[in-house]
């Protein structure tokens, strides 16, 4: 068995594509995407086998994986190889973590080997992508006064765009400014290395195939969102949405018209997990999620 470490790079893109599509377990870390977005944070390193790919991540003096990516009747044998790399090349006893339900499912793991725990904090939300783009519904009373205060507010100033590549710099000053504005206790600093891995997205943007739409005011970028779509399930990842939190209106404003413009076909909106940051929880709560999508920890004892 090769277990040559590799290293996630933009032009690499096609071809690891190829082993997102081989399953599709609806949970943000199976959309290439946030993989790259992500991949500074974890120092991601991955090898392959003749049927899929195993992950190497490590964070804080902590050596982990996550689900291997295969096709659903290749995962027993990708966890296999997965806990060997663990036991005999690493020395250490296997940490896979932010597992999806069916993977869990599959493997059917004897409980007296191992500690499998949901992760609350790492749940996706899934939302009716139509209920977003209309606001429709008592539930979203507020969201859409809120919208309709900001149109009132900013009339004949805003506009909505999708946006390019040759945006990186307005996109760069505004992260800049949200960065210096915002309030968010993380002791993980995932926020400032999420800000690292939008400008490293962006710095690729060629290479990699993402979404991108923004609000200006005035001409001035106030409000960002960057996504990806699968058709396989009929649904618009938001990986990022970041606006001016002083202006009313604007994060509903954004949320809805990126997906009006952007994802007119979406039937679901799956827009990640809170972190376990309560801002975060409540105001992905208050689009009232149709679903939470599951992950667990699997720790060999």
């Amino acid at each position: 068995m090769n277990y040559e470490l590799h290293d996630i790079r933009p032009e690499d893109y096609d071809e690891l594509k190829k082993y997102f599509m081989l399953r599709h377990p609806g949970t943000c870390e199976n959309i290439i995407l946030d993989t790259y977005l992500w991949k500074n944070y974890y120092d991601t390193k991955y090898f392959k086998w003749d049927k899929g790919l195993v992950w190497l991540y490590s964070n804080k003096d902590e050596v982990f994986t996550w689900t291997p990516l295969s096709k659903t009747e290749d995962l027993k044998e990708g966890f296999e190889i997965t806990k060997k790399y663990f036991n005999e090349e690493l020395g250490m006893k296997l940490k896979m973590y932010l597992v999806d339900e069916e993977a869990v499912k599959v493997l059917d793991l004897p409980e007296d080997q191992y500690i499998v725990e949901e992760e609350r904090d790492y749940f996706d939300y899934v939302y009716d992508a139509e209920k977003l783009r209309t606001l429709s519904g008592k539930k979203y009373h507020k969201k859409k006064n809120h919208v309709n205060a900001f149109l009132k507010n900013y009339e004949g100033r805003y506009e909505f765009r999708l946006m390019c590549c040759s945006e990186e710099g307005q996109v760069q000053e505004f992260l800049e400014r949200w960065q210096r504005d915002r309030n968010i206790e993380d002791e993980y600093n995932r926020v400032d290395y999420e800000l690292e891995g939008i400008k490293y997205i962006l710095g690729n943007c060629q290479m990699l195939k993402m979404i991108m739409g923004g609000v200006y005011i005035d001409g001035r970028l106030e409000a960002l969102s960057i996504g990806s779509y699968s058709y396989e399930e009929k649904t618009a990842y938001i990986h990022v949405e970041k606006a001016n939190p002083e202006i009313r209106g604007l994060y509903p404003f954004i949320n809805r018209e990126f997906l009006r413009q952007a994802f007119e076909e979406a039937e679901f909106v799956n827009r990640e997990d809170d972190m376990g940051l309560e801002g975060l929880r409540k105001a992905k709560l208050s689009y009232h999620p149709v679903k939470l999508v599951k992950k667990y920890n699997i720790i060999e004892k």
